[in-house]
């Protein structure tokens, strides 16, 4: 196993102008991270192409391995000429993570207001999904880039979604980024959920929230689920997901790959981060042992 940080969990200081990708990168070295992955929130690398290899030199001084590059998209367009720009800038962004030096790309593949996130909508919607991800799967083929889908945004989210689009896709490089706590956006159990998707997993992600029912009385700095019910992102190791349980499922699994923190909740996002990934490794040592 190979343990680091989403630079996504310092978003929080690179908004306030506290820190830049820059400093992340050093953040996640100092802290003990083997490895960073690269989420462009607050800055773009499609328009600051430069950034991409001062971001690659800054992690190889540190001896850090960059293990995922993850960006958003959306293959539910207006038009099937916004449907082939949304792939052609997905294809940009290989590039750019052939240039970063991962050999794990995640992109999103479509959002839809909530009252159309039924499976009436995801059926409708599958094969032009699924026609996306294979095209930029084979692009990303060249560079010996796996891509992957999360089960992210409320839309393809449950575990049961994630797994039709990667069987349907049906490539060797196409697979899933796992995150453990997302499933609860949708009210789905995230024990049996990881269990489901972990034999297509290319990485995975460690995230903890506070779950509530709506009878919550205050909602301030609360997320509201699939089903009304109520999210807080919480230090990996302090929330209501079964972090000790899914990390034992992932170590019996044979999975050794990446696994990356990724910090949302509302303490300082540098100490969330270095708790929870303080916590990750306490845990995969435990159970090894």
């Amino acid at each position: 196993m190979k343990a680091g940080i989403s630079s996504y969990s310092l978003h929080q200081a690179m908004q306030a102008g506290e820190m830049t990708i820059l400093d992340v990168v050093d953040y996640v070295a100092d802290v003990g991270g083997e490895h960073i992955e690269i989420v462009p929130v607050g800055f773009n690398l499609l328009e600051d192409p430069a950034l991409v290899d001062e971001i690659a030199s800054k992690a190889k001084a540190r001896g850090l391995e960059i293990s995922n590059y993850a960006v958003g998209a959306n293959f539910i367009q207006e038009s099937e000429e916004d449907y082939r720009a949304e792939i052609e800038t997905m294809k940009k962004q290989v590039d750019i993570a052939a240039r970063l030096g991962v050999s794990r790309m995640r992109h999103d593949v479509a959002s839809r207001k909530l009252e159309e996130t039924s499976y009436a909508f995801f059926e409708e919607d599958l094969p032009k999904l699924v026609a996306a991800c294979q095209e930029i799967a084979d692009y990303a083929s060249q560079y010996n880039i796996i891509t992957s889908i999360e089960n992210h945004g409320f839309y393809v989210q449950a575990s049961e979604r994630v797994q039709r689009i990667v069987r349907a896709v049906n490539r060797d490089n196409f697979k899933t980024t796992l995150d453990v706590g997302n499933f609860l956006c949708v009210d789905e159990d995230p024990v049996a959920a990881v269990a489901n998707n972990l034999p297509y997993a290319s990485m995975v992600h460690f995230k903890d929230f506070y779950y509530r029912d709506a009878s919550l009385p205050v909602k301030e700095g609360w997320i509201k689920t699939a089903n009304g019910r109520y999210l807080r992102g919480a230090i990996v190791g302090h929330g209501d997901v079964a972090i000790p349980e899914i990390t034992a499922l992932i170590q019996e699994a044979g999975y050794d790959g990446y696994v990356s923190i990724e910090f949302e909740g509302m303490e300082d996002c540098r100490k969330g981060a270095k708790l929870g990934l303080d916590s990750i490794k306490q845990l995969w040592k435990e159970r090894v042992k």
